[in-house]
């Protein structure tokens, strides 16, 4: 099949959203499909080509169509942005034989539903506007990436239910498969081999529901020879942090290329996921790339028990605590640390439950549900 894939995003990007929209080019191509992923010709700081940023075979093309750059105008300039993308990809679009077009982006398939039927959304966020209801009417599939983003579209915005079809996100397995021990990974990174390590990886204050607060206060209950590692932060967000408390036993570490990120995982003894309650996009939504990074890992995780994140974990493979708290996370990474059969138990079936969770797996999931759809249809 020919699959368009329409995406308004700086690519490459420091941002998830990239890796797992490369991911899913890289793994449509893969199952023998023609791919093209279009995206806005945006300047970017980044030298590496896509394919190279993210240590990606180079299986697909990717197309840049003119825009003019005005995010830096804030909200205004980036609707007048998305518009101009928007116009420019349907066009695109409308010349281009293809068998499926797909996107994560609301607005270019808004313009696309005039003229074409073969149109697939995927939806990260909850959100329900004028753009979004034709949208979905109009699609030929929705693909959400967790049952509380399916239930909410079915239940609140009486959306067909037979349209859409959950695929939570998911990793590749190849590249987390490559043999490095934590040792060795510590040893290339430059972290200390003597210290009990706690990773986290990802955004730090950006999204507040990401419960860094939460870590940073649980690691005041640790002496010095554990170490907390905070990987993915943004250059004021480290200083913010820094300017506002005394850290003896915690390094933050700003954003890091993606192909580096594994090792981090490789060289902890334990991960965190320490999302809060109290936000719907923390409790029902969201499917955080980095949690299929973890489980790939081999490394036992500790994790907030929230309905969004006991999709995938449970209590064989993650030892999941009460959120928003730092003495309960606390507690539970000493736990892990006291019980060595714990640690090896939830490490061990993590890694038999990630294969159910590859980019491949997800793609041919996808891709069955869309041709189902078609025979009903």
């Amino acid at each position: 099949m020919k699959i368009i894939y329409i995406a308004n995003i700086r690519i490459p990007t420091e941002k998830a959203h990239g890796v797992q929209i490369m991911e899913m080019c890289s793994a449509f191509s893969n199952a023998g499909n023609d791919v093209t992923l279009v995206v806005p010709n945006r300047s970017n700081n980044i030298k590496e080509t896509p394919f190279e940023f993210y240590d990606i075979k180079e299986n697909f093309k990717i197309v840049r169509l003119p825009t003019l750059n005005l995010i830096k105008f804030g909200k205004i300039g980036f609707l007048i942005q998305s518009i101009m993308f928007a116009k420019f990809s349907t066009i695109y679009a409308l010349f281009k034989k293809s068998d499926i077009i797909y996107s994560r982006d609301e607005l270019p398939l808004w313009f696309l539903s005039f003229f074409k039927k073969n149109l697939v959304l995927e939806i990260h966020v909850a959100k329900k506007n004028f753009v979004s209801k034709r949208v979905f009417e109009k699609v030929r599939g929705v693909i959400a990436i967790t049952k509380g983003l399916r239930d909410l579209y079915i239940n609140k915005y009486k959306i067909n239910e037979n349209k859409i079809f959950v695929a939570p996100d998911g990793v590749d397995l190849n590249k987390i498969k490559r043999e490095i021990s934590k040792y060795e990974a510590r040893n290339l990174l430059g972290l200390p081999v003597d210290k009990k390590i706690i990773l986290y990886a990802g955004s730090f204050f950006v999204y507040e529901w990401k419960g860094v607060n939460i870590l940073l206060k649980a690691s005041k209950k640790f002496g010095d020879d554990f170490l907390f590692v905070l990987v993915g932060g943004k250059d004021y967000e480290i200083q913010e942090i820094k300017k506002g408390d005394t850290l003896y036993n915690v390094m933050l570490i700003g954003h890091r290329p993606y192909k580096e990120i594994q090792y981090y995982m490789k060289s902890a003894d334990v991960l965190v996921l320490p999302n809060k309650k109290g936000d719907q996009t923390s409790e029902k939504y969201t499917s955080p790339m980095k949690l299929f990074e973890y489980m790939a890992s081999g490394n036992p995780i500790v994790a907030s028990d929230l309905p969004s994140i006991r999709e995938i974990l449970n209590e064989t493979n993650s030892v999941l605590v009460e959120p928003n708290s730092s003495d309960k996370l606390a507690e539970s990474i000493k736990k892990v640390f006291n019980n060595e059969n714990i640690a090896d138990k939830i490490g061990k079936q993590s890694l038999v439950d990630i294969q159910n969770y590859s980019w491949e797996k997800r793609v041919v999931s996808i891709l069955n549900f869309y041709n189902k759809i078609q025979i009903k249809l």
